[in-house]
């Protein structure tokens, strides 16, 4: 049985802090996945996709960075879209760029 480990990664916000990610511990991606799910209903619609992503980004801050979490201003002053998408595809595994799902978001914004 082959095991892939996965290295951490580090994604620099705007603000210059560095912040190591990596997949999601289990009970996080279930949060995570719950929220993401919905990203279908609200492809066509840039604000509520972003606010989405963003909810999703702030569930993900809760393993890397937790005073992020908690305060969505400040996350999103500190954060841009390529950003944004660096941290969803390494919480969940999910590529944005080749995800169905999102894929009309991907190209409207």
């Amino acid at each position: 049985m082959a095991t892939t480990v996965h290295e951490e990664k580090t994604v620099t916000l705007i603000d210059g802090t560095t912040i190591k990610v990596r997949p999601l511990k289990i009970s996080l991606l279930r949060q995570f996945m719950s929220k993401f799910e919905g990203i279908a209903a609200v492809a066509e619609d840039n604000e509520k996709s972003m606010n989405l992503l963003m909810e999703c980004v702030a569930i993900a801050m809760k393993q890397y960075k937790p005073e992020l979490a908690e305060d969505m201003e400040a996350l999103e002053e500190n954060l841009d879209l390529p950003t944004v998408y660096k941290i969803v595809e390494e919480a969940s595994g999910i590529k944005l760029t080749d995800a169905s799902l999102v894929g009309s978001f991907v190209t409207n914004s």
